[in-house]
């Protein structure tokens, strides 16, 4: 023991001599991202297993939402001029009409009610597209 203080150098703060290693265990879930309590195997929330600390797992999600770069929402919203619920309600309304389009090119020549039930689910598209 008085080797240790010998050995120590004189400064205000000094870290402590025996550092604990590093837990290469996650500190919270990858599925829920709550904290795992202490000790424990599996999420208390969603019960999945506790799994290794690492960054690869972290990017698998990111890299699918790569597609969002490519679109870039901010020039399209500055183009419209609309808020951003009041785009998507706008391209959700465009894409009702486009649905409503494609039903106009089923062919029913089969009967009367056949052609009466593509109508209404005609109109119940282009009634969304309004809604929209």
């Amino acid at each position: 023991m008085a080797d240790i203080v010998r050995d120590a150098h004189q400064e205000f703060w000094r870290p402590p001599l025996n550092q604990p290693a590093a837990s290469d265990m996650a500190e919270s879930c990858g599925r829920c991202g709550t904290e795992f309590m202490v000790g424990a195997a599996f999420c208390h929330i969603c019960g999945s297993g506790r799994h290794r600390a690492s960054g690869a797992a972290a990017g698998n999600w990111i890299e699918t939402l790569d597609f969002v770069r490519t679109i870039e929402l901010a020039k399209v919203k500055a183009w419209f001029g609309l808020p951003l619920p009041s785009l998507f309600a706008f391209l959700g309304g465009i894409a009702c009409v486009i649905v409503a389009v494609a039903v106009g090119f089923t062919d029913v020549k089969d009967n009367v009610s056949d052609f009466e039930a593509v109508q209404l689910w005609r109109i119940q598209w282009l009634m969304a597209a309004c809604a929209a």
